[in-house]
């Protein structure tokens, strides 16, 4: 008996063709910023032709914004009943993604750092998700003030600004070079911090 090949759908093409793309997209643009990446150099790294990335995405900016979107992407943990300790969880979670998948993460914060400096098509990309992510941050505040964990009188978008920045700047340390090696230390400190500022006394 013979082994009969699997034949792809178009879809699993596609996908398997974008996540070539959007791998070799990051691996660029982590050793060296978007600024000095084309879409062709995008397409050869991947193994392709420049034609094929501008045909997934239809422009460089799109490219950016997909490239956002899968390097800042981590698995949030759920909501158990305690706000304060739900906030520790996902800054825990947040730098141990940055750790674990270093390349996207290098790329995410590069292109941070070119956002900061007024890149025009990045700031705007940027500004919504960091008004996203900080949305999300003062949800859990707000739960853990609804459950007691959390003082009464922390404002929940001021708290948002904080841990974004928090999670933010340890994760550029965790990438810098030399980078922070000391990875649980890192979190425990982080965590640390976080029940220090926010926990509500008994």
């Amino acid at each position: 008996m013979t082994d009969t090949p699997v034949r792809r759908t178009q879809e699993q093409r596609r996908a398997e063709t974008e996540r070539r793309v959007l791998d070799a997209a990051m691996a660029l643009i982590a050793r060296a910023g978007s600024r000095a990446v084309t879409l062709a150099q995008v397409g050869e790294a991947a193994g392709y032709s420049r034609g094929i990335v501008y045909h997934q995405f239809g422009s460089r900016e799109r490219l950016l914004e997909a490239v956002l979107d899968e390097a800042q992407r981590f698995d949030a943990p759920e909501y158990r009943g305690d706000g304060l300790e739900h906030l520790t969880r996902i800054v825990e979670a947040y730098l141990r993604n940055v750790a674990q998948r270093t390349p996207s993460a290098r790329a995410f914060l590069q292109l941070w750092g070119e956002a900061i400096a007024a890149d025009p098509t990045l700031m705007p990309l940027f500004a919504r998700r960091d008004a996203d992510f900080r949305q999300f941050l003062a949800t859990v505040v707000r739960r853990g003030l609804a459950d007691g964990s959390i003082r009464g009188d922390v404002d929940p978008a001021a708290a948002a600004v904080l841990l974004l920045a928090l999670v933010r700047g340890s994760g550029l340390q965790l990438i810098a070079n030399p980078p922070v090696r000391n990875l649980p230390a890192l979190v425990r400190e982080a965590k640390r911090s976080v029940r220090a500022a926010f926990r509500a006394t008994p």
